[in-house]
């Protein structure tokens, strides 16, 4: 899958025309699905090339032809946010590529009293556009026609007037995840301080062990998203 602006007249850009031809190795006719990251999307075909192997020098307006009409898919309901303390390292893109995969609509960095890596002015908004370059190309990988939201990193207070509801805290102990709150926020390595605790309630659970801040992430989008889909089901 590629995003474009307008899916029933797809432009590619030189990136994304250098992905299908120098490193999938697609070949004249394959079908690539073309996506506006809202929702709708076409399937297209990959016109010819000109001669020579590569796409440097290829005109990218003319190399995708519409097969078909653009088609919307609704988007799923409630819509799934996953609020995160960032990490060191690459660990950040890691929790972003996969809450992607899995289908969470919104990731939201957030910044808390005990957070170790802190994301503020030029180096927050660097990372920000980062997350939101693994976003697209994660959706792209499986072919996901919605593209998440990447919020910029917004204080754990902030998060309500960020999406509207009132954020639960992952915490060892706490109650069973529902649909009924599809807003998790994780913390960081060192966890919700005793202010934050208090303010926020008793908070959701996510199985019997401590999880490292990453994979708790990624358990907090899984479990909503398999609870959204149907893949299991709300205990009695």
């Amino acid at each position: 899958m590629v995003f474009v602006k307008d899916p029933g007249a797809p432009v590619l850009t030189s990136g994304d025309a250098h992905h299908l031809l120098d490193v999938l190795r697609l070949r004249t006719g394959e079908v690539v699905v073309a996506s506006d990251g809202a929702g709708s999307w076409a399937p297209c075909r990959l016109a010819a090339p000109p001669p020579g192997r590569g796409s440097r020098g290829i005109d990218v307006a003319s190399l995708l032809e519409p097969d078909g009409r653009p088609v919307t898919q609704p988007r799923l309901w409630p819509e799934i946010t996953v609020a995160f303390a960032p990490t060191k390292g690459d660990r950040p893109e890691w929790v972003t590529q996969k809450l992607t995969e899995l289908g969470v609509d919104r990731v939201v960095p957030i910044r808390s009293a005990r957070s170790v890596v802190r994301w503020d002015g030029e180096r927050g908004g660097r990372a920000v556009e980062r997350l939101r370059r693994v976003a697209r190309e994660a959706a792209a990988q499986c072919r996901r026609p919605w593209l998440p939201e990447i919020a910029a990193v917004t204080p754990l207070d902030g998060i309500a007037a960020l999406v509207g509801a009132r954020p639960l805290l992952a915490r060892p102990g706490g109650g069973r995840p529902s649909l009924d709150h599809p807003v998790l926020a994780v913390g960081p390595e060192g966890g919700w301080d005793d202010d934050e605790l208090a303010r926020f309630g008793a908070g959701v659970g996510l199985g019997p062990t401590v999880l490292r801040a990453e994979t708790a992430a990624v358990a907090a989008g899984t479990v909503l998203c398999a609870l959204r889909s149907g893949v299991v089901g709300p205990l009695a």
